[in-house]
């Protein structure tokens, strides 16, 4: 066998070590591409996070100033005369050696240091919430614009500048139906309508047994259960879900009374007591007092009654009253009266504020004097007052109760005590239409106590001892926003309790059934009653065999919804409603 042997020449060699050239000169600029785009992608990426980073700290710049002048909004501090102190927070104000050490902060035109501050100043807005048509406040617009530069980064000397809108809102609290700032539940048996907005600070529990109808927004801060509470003897039973006539939201900014601590209601509550020796009338929880908001003090004591005017005329004194023989009387305080409270199971001591005694006394010469300083001074007549009753005995409960108020004073009232309160019979009322919602005509009106209840005008004193069969109401109307307290649904001792809802905010002592109640008017529940404690119980069970149940014809009083009817001393919560929120072109040198 012959082998035969190919032989590689030369030139081949070369050819292939030519091609191995080319294809390893192709590679390295390929490679070299690569490289560059990959360092030229490092770039972009890195100067892209420096730039993030800088809109990040100037949008800090904008949170600094927002957050301090919301600090001092909440406080009652804000110093509307001077801007400019605003204006110098910087991040560098929160944050000491840290990442706002490596940024220069001005207001994008030139000015380090500080950012840009403008407001139109303080109107009455309208709308003033996007989520709560209609609603409207005392708004304070601002814009605050904040520009910042990172330091000390070469080639990455990027800037950035933020704007944003926002409104410090002060809001008055009888705008809603229903204002809670504890869990608000509303477990109706009847159909039941809630016409006004209604907001919930906590939680809101909806579980009605046959209807349940929204025709206004409806938000909560924490969430809303279509379900009733864990701790209420009914959870889990049979409900149908409510009907929603427009929003219905969760999760929304809180609206807080601005007393200048957290808004527990355990701190709420204090709005009603009187001030502590010491205490500046001017302070947070000063100026929310009613004690020091009120244009008359009437003191009960064992021993006197006595009227003083309130810090608008701090010098009076003592109110004389002259219509009346006995000394230290007056004609519009009577101190005589007791009935029992069969819900508390206590009988009452009670200081009767009766308004049409009042509205003569304010028309002859025991009140009219001082009634047209108030009209010189306050550019209104007297038309709030706050009562204060000592007397306390072993197994009684001291009240307050307000009588003959079907025609209100000129300029409106409003009542205020620490103590439970009670209406006795139509008040505020021109219509005595039964279920009417014609407030056309009414007084700017409030009812404000520990608790609030309703006695018809059939109410007798001494059937109160008696059974609730011998207490039967006829019907009745009341225009007046109420704030009072509740006693929340609780598990006390192995045993549910339900706190009644907003159906039963109101408290009844009568058979009411077959009759009807109307109101008209605005609930607001910012604490737990702190001497009114019994629980609710269903009527005709076991001990819940105090009253029964009246036709609720319910509404909201939409002349709340005017600036110029709002009750005498309407408490207002406090809001930060932010706006548009813009990157700005960085005007940085």
């Amino acid at each position: 066998m012959k082998l035969s042997f190919l032989k590689e020449t030369v030139t081949e060699k070369g050819y292939a070590l030519l091609l191995a050239m080319c294809f390893a000169g192709v590679s390295l600029m390929l490679l070299s591409s690569t490289m560059s785009w990959t360092a030229g992608g490092s770039k972009v990426t890195e100067r892209n996070n420096v730039y993030n980073r800088a809109v990040a700290a100037a949008e800090a710049g904008t949170e600094a100033v927002i957050g301090r002048m919301d600090r001092d909004f909440i406080n009652q501090s804000l110093n509307y005369a001077n801007l400019g102190a605003y204006r110098a927070v910087t991040p560098n104000s929160f944050v000491t050696n840290g990442w706002a050490d490596d940024y220069e902060f001005s207001d994008n035109n030139g000015h380090i240091n500080q950012a840009n501050l403008t407001t139109p100043g303080t109107n009455i807005s309208y709308n003033i919430d996007p989520q709560l048509p209609g609603l409207y406040g005392i708004s304070l617009p601002c814009r605050v614009t904040s520009a910042a530069k990172r330091e000390g980064t070469g080639s990455y000397d990027v800037a950035a500048a933020v704007q944003q809108d926002f409104q410090l809102a002060t809001i008055p609290i009888f705008q809603f139906e229903a204002f809670y700032t504890m869990d608000l539940e509303i477990n109706p048996g009847p159909v039941m309508a809630i016409t006004g907005k209604v907001h919930g600070n906590r939680d809101l529990y909806l579980a009605p047994q046959a209807g349940l109808e929204f025709y206004d927004a409806v938000e909560a801060v924490g969430r809303i259960h279509f379900d009733r509470m864990i701790n209420d003897p009914q959870y889990g039973s049979t409900k149908v879900m409510p009907v929603f006539d427009s929003t219905h939201t969760e999760k929304v900014g809180s609206l807080s009374l601005p007393i200048g601590t957290n808004n527990a209601p355990t701190e709420v509550v204090k709005v009603l007591d009187l001030p502590p020796a010491g205490e500046d009338p001017h302070s947070p929880m000063g100026a929310q007092r009613y004690y020091n908001k009120v244009d008359l003090i009437v003191t009960v004591t064992p021993t006197k009654i006595s009227v003083t005017t309130g810090l608008w005329n701090p010098g009076l004194g003592i109110v004389p009253d002259v219509t009346n023989t006995i000394p230290n009387s007056y004609s519009f305080i009577q101190t005589n009266a007791t009935f029992k409270d069969s819900r508390e199971g206590l009988m009452t001591i009670v200081t009767d504020f009766d308004v049409g005694a009042f509205k003569r006394w304010l028309t002859n010469w025991g009140g009219t004097n001082l009634n047209s300083q108030a009209v010189a001074r306050m550019n209104h007549q007297l038309n709030s007052v706050y009562v204060h009753d000592t007397r306390t005995a072993a197994g009684k409960l001291t009240v307050v109760r307000v009588i003959d108020g079907q025609q209100l004073p000129p300029s409106g009232l409003t009542v205020a005590t620490a103590s439970p309160i009670y209406v006795q019979g139509h008040y505020n009322v021109t219509d005595l239409t039964p279920g009417s919602h014609n407030t056309t005509v009414t007084k700017p009106a409030s009812l404000v106590g520990d608790s609030v209840t309703v006695l018809s005008s059939a109410w007798n004193d001494a059937n109160s001892t008696s059974g609730v069969t011998s207490r039967r109401a006829v019907t009745t109307t009341v225009n007046a926003a109420f704030l009072a307290g509740i006693v929340p649904t609780a598990l006390v001792g192995n045993v549910k309790h339900y706190s009644g809802g907003l159906e039963n905010f109101p408290r009844f002592l009568e058979d009411w059934s077959g009759v009807t109640f109307t109101y008209n008017g605005s609930m607001v529940v910012m604490f737990a009653s702190r001497y009114a404690t019994s629980f609710w119980v269903s009527p005709g069970t076991g001990s819940g065999n105090y009253y029964q149940a009246p036709n609720r014809q319910w509404a909201f009083d939409r002349n709340f919804l005017d600036p110029q009817k709002l009750p005498p001393v309407t408490p207002n919560v406090l809001k930060l409603i932010r706006g548009q929120y813009t990157s700005l072109a960085a005007n940085v040198p």
